[in-house]
């Protein structure tokens, strides 16, 4: 059945469509702090999630926890100079880590070709940069996944949690109305990226960052640890006030037909009154 008033879903890439919770950047973080003699937490590592790499860096920085343990450790204070060191470490270390990492979540390429048999075009944005993508990109296609478009952190201007990278997303894919995409997202910069360009927003919850889990210790998990861990990532990703929660894109059909109706009811997005607001 084809969609009436859709036009697109828009997919982030790690935690999303590939790398089940979020794997590959947090051991590069947690070594790339610890390089300098400054010793960081998977989950500190965790916390800016879904930000471009550079300002996710700066992110961590910015902790005081972090911050105080770097002063120690360097005898000055972290600054945006340190940031841009140590991204340039980071990307290579990063584009090692993700070809660790790229298996596809399970049903995507799937899904992907159902959405495109009913009609849908299909986006994607990324906090990685375009480098490390060139990287990612070739091992999620050889799974099955290429998506219609692909903006990069660094391709624009402004990043998450700003709109642009989803109003190029709407050029590049010829979406004449926000209202008829979609955006997916296991973080809050990325699901308010969506949110602040007028679109329906889509929280993943159990393949990504804001749990961390392995697919394998989610399958483990009977359904009442299931539902703590739910409640964890909605607290994580509140912030970021979604239309919907998933698990994973596997039950992410089901949602599209509901804001398919809900178009056609003359519903609108959580955010839409924020884009029109710009």
């Amino acid at each position: 059945m084809q969609f009436q008033h859709l036009q697109a879903v828009v997919f982030d890439w790690a935690g999303t469509v590939i790398d089940f919770g979020s794997q590959a950047p947090m051991g590069a973080f947690v070594e790339l702090f610890a390089r300098h003699g400054v010793a960081i937490s998977i989950e500190e590592a965790r916390v800016p999630m879904g930000l471009p790499k550079w300002e996710h860096i700066q992110s961590l920085g910015q902790q005081p926890r972090i911050a105080a343990a770097w002063q120690q450790a360097k005898g000055a204070p972290f600054t945006d100079d340190d940031v841009d060191a140590l991204y340039a470490e980071f990307t290579p270390m990063n584009m090692a880590s993700v070809q660790h990492h790229a298996r596809l979540i399970g049903g995507t390429s799937e899904l992907v070709q159902m959405l495109r048999e009913r009609g849908l075009r299909i986006g994607s944005t990324t906090g990685y940069n375009r480098e490390i993508m060139q990287v990612l990109a070739p091992l999620a296609a050889a799974q099955g996944f290429v998506p219609d478009n692909l903006v990069c952190a660094g391709d624009l201007p402004r990043s998450r949690p700003s709109p642009m990278g989803m109003l190029q997303t709407f050029k590049d894919l010829g979406v004449t109305q926000a209202e008829a995409s979609v955006k997916v997202d296991d973080t809050v910069p990325g699901l308010l990226e969506g949110r602040n360009a007028g679109c329906w927003t889509v929280a993943v919850m159990a393949s990504g960052n804001a749990l961390g889990l392995t697919e394998a210790q989610w399958r483990a998990m009977d359904e009442p640890a299931r539902e703590v861990a739910r409640e964890q990532a909605r607290q994580s990703l509140g912030d970021a006030q979604p239309d919907f929660w998933i698990d994973s894109i596997t039950s992410l059909l089901p949602v599209l037909r509901d804001i398919d109706l809900r178009l056609d009811l003359g519903q609108h997005p959580s955010g839409a009154q924020l884009a029109e607001a710009r």
